[in-house]
């Protein structure tokens, strides 16, 4: 059964701070049977492409600079007057593209939609099923990973993510002013009234 495999591969993972491990073969009946069993208190994020089942604990470290993006991105919305759905990490899957994942952080903006017009992905250790394959194949418009203490960003082409050097959905957003509050090192509290000012 796929939920006892799960079972004793997350075994094997409890002490370590951030690690991931897939599965091979499994169905899309399964996929979501699993989903159902595990509930929305799970705590692992799970990811699947095409018969590919993969897990990831997240580590303080990744859920500490996923917040804080957050808590950047939604001051920049309500400072900027833009309105915006956070969908945080709600499980986005489309059956005909045989794909499901669960974002760090995504966004619908202006009006609420079925999917996310932006998706941000907080990156501590790489590998396993691409996070652009899986987005593409459900339609995000723009994706961006946080990896290495920088912003990547992909914006969404007939042929595929091709990467930006400013958000098209945000083109006023200074991205590199949005780097650096998620570094710096002071309290969460004076990183935001300190971006506040700065967008002013």
């Amino acid at each position: 059964m796929l939920l006892t495999r799960v079972a004793e591969k997350l075994d094997l993972i409890t002490n370590d701070p951030e690690e991931r491990f897939m599965i091979t073969g499994v169905s899309w009946e399964q996929y979501e049977t699993l989903l159902t069993e595990l509930g929305d208190g799970f705590g692992y994020r799970v990811r699947y492409l095409k018969g590919i089942l993969e897990i990831m604990s997240p580590s303080q470290r990744h859920e500490s600079y996923k917040k804080l993006i957050a808590m950047l991105l939604e001051t920049y919305f309500v400072e900027t007057g833009i309105n915006f759905y956070p969908l945080g990490s709600t499980t986005l899957r489309n059956v005909a593209s045989v794909r499901g994942v669960e974002p760090d952080e995504c966004y619908c903006l202006h009006e609420n939609k079925p999917l996310p017009d932006l998706v941000v992905e907080v990156v501590i250790t790489s590998g396993g099923i691409s996070s652009l394959e899986l987005y593409e194949g459900l339609g995000v418009r723009e994706v961006w990973f946080f990896e290495n203490q920088a912003f990547s960003l992909y914006a969404l082409r007939e042929g595929g993510y091709e990467e930006v050097t400013k958000s098209e959905l945000l083109p006023a957003l200074d991205i590199s002013l949005l780097e650096s509050c998620v570094l710096s090192t002071d309290s969460p509290r004076e990183i935001l009234l300190s971006f506040r000012d700065a967008l002013h």
